[in-house]
């Protein structure tokens, strides 16, 4: 399993616009090949991570043009550009 970590800094203007962009991109987020899960977090200022897991690294590869292509719907909400990380998945559990 391989993760993608992504740091973000939104306007703080477009809080409320990027939190429902973000929700009505779940499908298309979701759909994209070997996502097992999606996670997004962002404070009050606007500062948030996305964490997505995807089957492998290969897989996080493979889907870099999809990912991007989501990111340039966020550019009129976006403060500056994100900051993406790839990561071996050392443990993956829940509660």
């Amino acid at each position: 399993m391989y993760a993608r970590i992504t740091k973000y800094k939104m306007k703080p203007e477009s809080l409320d616009a990027a939190t429902a962009l973000v929700k009505s991109l779940k499908p298309r987020i979701m759909a994209m090949p070997g996502m097992i899960e999606f996670i997004n977090v962002m404070d009050k200022d606007g500062s948030g991570y996305v964490v997505s897991l995807v089957e492998s690294e290969a897989t996080s590869q493979a889907n870099q043009g999809a990912v991007a292509t989501l990111w340039s719907q966020f550019a009129d909400y976006l403060a500056g550009p994100v900051e993406a990380s790839g990561h071996d998945v050392i443990m993956h559990e829940k509660a």
